[in-house]
């Protein structure tokens, strides 16, 4: 049996919301090709395997197809790799090299727009349309929904909708997107997402956007 962490990433101050992340410590273990079905069986919106600690190389999985780069999986890796004793400087998806920092209890990891493709943000006139929408709503592609709560403050309402065809309905917590809208908008955000998640952004002069969030271990 894969032994398995069980993450909560991108909580909300008080420990609220944080989208499920599936952690396998030991990688290599998995051959390639039973990964996919692996990450089916689980049912998290992503698995991260963890292919070398020292190179801090990854393979990151959806239900149905691999990244590149995704935000969530890298934070919730970065946050555990810290816990075990061995915080990681980069960490190695598919993408390329992603650096990592920590600053009090927000783990940051760093990357770029076009890490991201296929996805759209959509904003919306009133945070109330954002959290009227259905679950889907209609409509193909990948969605991320946004409003301003206050945006003076760069304090985002969102909700992400991956429309993929696969049992992820709704992304609690997407950090990918949020790394998207904050190289659309050229600034910092508070993105407070799904029923109680936060993710905070920032973006640098050399292109590159950093993502950041608190990590819980999920207990049933």
């Amino acid at each position: 049996m894969t032994e398995l962490d069980v993450l909560r990433v991108f909580c909300g101050p008080g420990g609220t919301g944080g989208n499920l992340l599936g952690v396998v410590r030991d990688g290599s273990a998995v051959p390639v090709a039973q990964r996919a079905a692996l990450a089916t069986e689980l049912g998290f919106s992503e698995t991260v395997f963890l292919d070398d600690v020292t190179r801090g190389t990854v393979d990151i999985r959806t239900p149905s197809v691999p990244l590149p780069f995704a935000g969530h999986p890298l934070v919730g890796l970065a946050w555990l790799l810290r816990s075990l004793g061995r915080p990681p400087r980069t960490l190695r998806p598919p993408a390329g090299e992603v650096a990592v920092r920590y600053d009090g209890d927000i783990t940051w990891v760093r990357g770029r727009a076009e890490w991201v493709p296929g996805r759209r943000t959509e904003r919306y006139p009133s945070v109330a349309e954002v959290d009227g929408l259905p679950a889907p709503p209609p409509g193909e592609g990948w969605l991320y929904a946004w409003a301003w709560r206050d945006e003076a403050a760069g304090l985002v309402r969102a909700r992400a909708f991956p429309r993929r065809g696969d049992n992820i309905v709704e992304d609690e917590a997407t950090g990918a997107a949020a790394l998207l809208l904050t190289h659309e908008l050229g600034r910092p955000l508070d993105i407070r997402q799904g029923v109680g998640s936060q993710i905070l952004t920032r973006p640098y002069p050399d292109g590159t956007i950093e993502v950041g969030g608190r990590v819980r271990v999920d207990t049933p």
